[in-house]
């Protein structure tokens, strides 16, 4: 694999986030005990890599592009001009959302899941809570989350009817809000697509 560079996408990037989301669920989530195999993912996700597919990621890149205050999207690549080989992407609201954030096998072990994270977390600042979706038995994103300060809520969800999700939230930094409510008193002026899961 040659270096590995972290870059924001373009639309002209489209149908590659999408075949490396497709690859990234094929690669993470088959669990006979979920009852989730590679056929059931690609029946139900297989148009990810598609036109369909395709189009969505180009409607949240030019996001990206007209407001990159409001949405966020970085990618991992092998080398100039190679494949997107991870992501994590956002969007900003009533709270930050993250999701979807993925890195291929290849990729892991290497410090860039950490990366991105930290990307992420400047990016979205410490005014909001931060939610997300994760799959229940990925563990690894699990502990991930956790190290980086998001905790379970015990609100749960069945995606698609069968992938079993948790979701897990970073709360609002306390000297963020303070902070943000002294300025107000000072005076001071104030200024992804589809289904969020795991690392």
């Amino acid at each position: 694999m040659r270096p590995l560079m972290i870059t924001t996408p373009g639309q002209e990037e489209a149908a590659a986030m999408g075949r490396l989301r497709l690859a990234a669920w094929l690669e993470t989530y088959p669990d006979p005990a979920a009852g989730i195999d590679r056929e059931w993912i690609t029946a139900t996700c297989g148009h990810w890599a598609a036109d369909q597919g395709a189009s969505e990621w180009r409607g949240f890149l030019a996001k990206v592009e007209r407001d990159p205050d409001g949405h966020f999207c970085r990618a991992v690549r092998d080398g100039v001009g190679g494949e997107p080989v991870g992501m994590v992407c956002g969007v900003r609201a009533e709270r930050v959302s993250l999701g979807p954030m993925y890195l291929l096998g290849p990729a892991q072990g290497r410090g860039l899941g950490g990366r991105l994270m930290a990307e992420f977390l400047e990016w979205a600042g410490p005014e909001l809570p931060i939610a997300l979706w994760v799959t229940e038995y990925n563990r690894g994103a699990v502990r991930f989350y956790r190290r980086h300060g998001f905790t379970e809520t015990g609100e749960r969800q069945l995606w698609a009817g069968r992938l079993p999700n948790l979701r897990m939230v970073r709360p609002a930094a306390r000297a963020s809000r303070t902070r943000r409510h002294d300025d107000h008193f000072h005076g001071a002026a104030a200024g992804g697509p589809g289904h969020s899961c795991d690392s």
